[in-house]
């Protein structure tokens, strides 16, 4: 055999429940219409599926398995809700510029995809236009590579205008490098203009062109989107709550320790990307101080630089957190490569806004699910942890080591915080009203003359307020 079969006949039918439907697959991935309706037909029968994961001589990632790499994405086929008929290792000695994969692979595939009488064959990489039309048309089935798949997904998990305004946009920018196989899809969008004969360069063109317009239009929006969220960060900065913003790999448990240390009710499913919006709630830390706890997309291997770009206004979250919980799933056999994909991640985001080292937040490694490690895997997990102060072990699940991760938060706020002594003459109130405002005020003593607050100030918000009073300005104005 050309491969080998890792999962023969697996079926996943989870979604014979009554109360969900599938989207079918279309010759393009969810593409969501200026309303925020999906462009899809629905049905309630799951699509047979097959699952193929390339295994190059040039591995995409060095320190990843083939049948890791198959796992998660199956995963993610799991996530639209898909019958899995067969999900293997497909051996790729030479890649094929038509086909990526030997012909005489393409022939024994569509034999499998004939026997299953399969609709659908996800392909575990990118395919390049031409490989995705010509598999197509070899194995009679629609096809969809990796990023068509992730999209497939962001487009069923979106649910606020930014979030469909981000799909969109990446939706459109991996459609218009597949021109050559989807002008037909946008011709029905477009309402059809009877072209009898081929596409033809000047069709590209055209086509090329309603994209760029439509591009350009989720840009502008998307822009203001950004503007909206800086006045937003704006305000959460007139009070004194600091942000701590969660990320993670996907399925890592993010939401989970994010419902179990707010209380909210965010989905929290054991699939990938099941929390694609961004969600925000307070948090009080066992000294009574409020902070702001942020959970957000996740992050996945080789996601792709359109899709990273598309959700930038919801990562810039990230980077103007006070802290950051990098959430990780300890349990995972891919552990520190998930890890190594997250801080890269974060790394080039923390660039692309010209950060310094010294402005990034602090990172601390939240090793979750350590409830799955077995007793010697568990106690030299927690003996490492234990030795670095950037690290804590729980278990978001059972709760175990959540109280812990509380006072590890406090801690990291606490010490980028100064705690002062300030006299306030009764006549100022201005002054007063400013440390309420930028402060975090502990106590207060009302004096006959002078009210006395113990006040914790950032340290920015500290030598403002040394320069306001010894500029002796105290009009209720600053002096950064």
């Amino acid at each position: 055999m050309p491969y080998r079969p890792l999962c023969l006949r697996r079926r996943y039918n989870y979604l014979n429940r009554k109360s969900k439907t599938l989207k079918q697959p279309s010759n393009t991935p969810t593409l969501a219409s200026s309303n925020g309706h999906d462009t899809h037909a629905t049905g309630t029968a799951p699509i047979a599926t097959v699952v193929l994961q390339p295994e190059l001589r040039a591995p995409l990632a060095e320190h990843r398995t083939s049948a890791s790499s198959l796992e998660e994405t199956v995963g993610l086929a799991e996530a639209i809700g898909v019958e899995i008929v067969e999900a293997r290792v497909v051996s790729v000695k030479k890649p094929r510029p038509a086909t990526l994969f030997g012909p005489g692979i393409v022939d024994d595939i569509a034999k499998r995809i004939a026997q299953f009488e399969a609709e659908l064959v996800i392909v575990g990489t990118a395919l390049t236009p031409v490989q995705q039309r010509n598999l197509e048309r070899a194995w009679k089935a629609k096809v969809i590579d990796r990023t068509g798949l992730i999209l497939e997904i962001f487009g069923d998990r979106a649910r606020t205008a930014e979030g469909l305004l981000q799909v969109d946009l990446a939706a459109l920018s991996y459609q218009r490098s597949r021109l050559v196989r989807s002008w037909t899809h946008l011709e029905r969008q477009r309402g059809g203009a009877g072209f009898l004969g081929g596409p033809g360069e000047s069709q590209l063109e055209i086509d090329r062109r309603l994209i760029d317009q439509r591009i350009s239009k989720l840009k502008r929006q998307l822009e203001q989107v950004r503007r909206t969220r800086g006045l937003h960060r704006a305000a959460r900065e007139r009070v004194p709550y600091p942000v701590v913003s969660l990320v993670g790999y996907t399925n890592a448990g993010k939401s989970t320790l994010f419902n179990r240390l707010t209380q909210a009710d965010v989905l929290a499913e054991d699939m990938l990307f099941a929390t694609l919006d961004p969600t925000m709630r307070s948090l009080e830390l066992p000294s009574g101080q409020t902070v702001i706890l942020s959970d957000t997309v996740g992050f996945i291997q080789d996601l792709p630089t359109h899709l990273i770009a598309a959700f930038r206004s919801t990562l810039e979250e990230v980077v103007a957190a006070d802290l950051v919980l990098h959430v990780r799933d300890i349990a995972h056999p891919e552990t520190g490569p998930q890890r190594d994909d997250v801080n890269a991640i974060l790394g080039d985001l923390f660039k692309s806004t010209g950060m310094s080292a010294e402005e990034q937040p602090t990172i601390i490694e939240v090793l979750n699910k350590v409830d799955l490690l077995d007793d010697a895997q568990r106690e030299l997990i927690v003996n490492q942890a234990t030795r670095d102060p950037d690290a804590v072990t729980l278990s978001a699940l059972s709760g175990e080591g959540c109280d812990a991760l509380l006072v590890h938060i406090e801690e990291h706020i606490s010490a980028q915080h100064i705690i002062s002594e300030v006299d306030i003459p009764l006549a100022d109130g201005a002054t007063l009203a400013w440390l309420y405002q930028h402060g975090d005020v502990i106590a207060r003593d009302d004096g006959e003359s002078a009210t006395h607050l113990r006040v914790r100030l950032s340290p920015a918000d500290q030598a403002r307020l040394v320069q306001r009073q010894n500029n002796g300005q105290n009009n209720g104005t600053e002096t950064a």
